[in-house]
């Protein structure tokens, strides 16, 4: 009976490396939870690295983000049901003609949970020609920890986040388009020049 009874307690007890070993693997697992958590919150901003996505636009094809690469990008979260941004459009489709013909790209995407049909009727009646894409799900939207919209993000040619725009601006305006002629002008400059950036 006694050997019985020490076998037992044998089995029950954990070597001291095991007991190491767990301790560090709790830890560790806290302490992914904790880097994951403080991601999920942690905003995007200039000098950060703009998150790739692929969306279809109106007619159901795939764009993504990196096929416009080289280019500097105008990326724009938007409704139909947002005034502010019925109200920025106009401004944005000037700013693309006037821009045409240089390495530049509105990506405008919509956020509307109902189906493109709704989106192609304010397309259409606004006359807006640049790349517009569907973000039924608002899965991009989570992806950019956008606030509100419109809420705009110009990308240089590097993919980069030059800078990030809250709320909707007239882009008719010279004033408004300082960091875009720079990096039509000068190129792209390393990631850290831009971190101050956000209007």
């Amino acid at each position: 009976m006694d050997q019985m009874d020490t076998t037992v307690e044998e089995g029950r007890g954990l070597p001291p490396a095991a007991i190491i070993t767990i301790i560090l693997l709790v830890i560790a697992a806290v302490a992914v939870v904790l880097l994951s958590q403080k991601r999920k919150f942690e905003p995007v901003h200039a000098g950060k690295e703009a998150i790739e996505f692929t969306l279809p636009d109106l007619e159901g094809r795939p764009v993504s983000l990196s096929d416009f690469r080289g280019k500097v990008v105008f990326l724009n979260f938007w409704a139909t049901w947002c005034k502010p941004c019925e109200d920025e459009m106009p401004s944005m489709q000037v700013l693309y003609e006037s821009l045409k013909d240089q390495p530049f790209e509105i990506v405008a995407v919509s956020i509307d949970s109902e189906g493109p049909e709704v989106v192609r009727k304010f397309v259409e009646k606004y006359g807006l020609t640049f790349t517009i894409l569907h973000d039924r799900k608002g899965r991009i939207k989570d992806a950019y920890k956008t606030t509100g919209v419109p809420e705009t993000f110009i990308i240089d040619q590097n993919g980069i986040i030059a800078e990030k725009i809250w709320g909707p601006r007239n882009w008719t305006d010279p004033g408004n388009l300082n960091t875009i002629k720079e990096l039509l002008e000068s190129g792209p400059k390393p990631k850290e020049a831009y971190g101050a950036k956000s209007s």
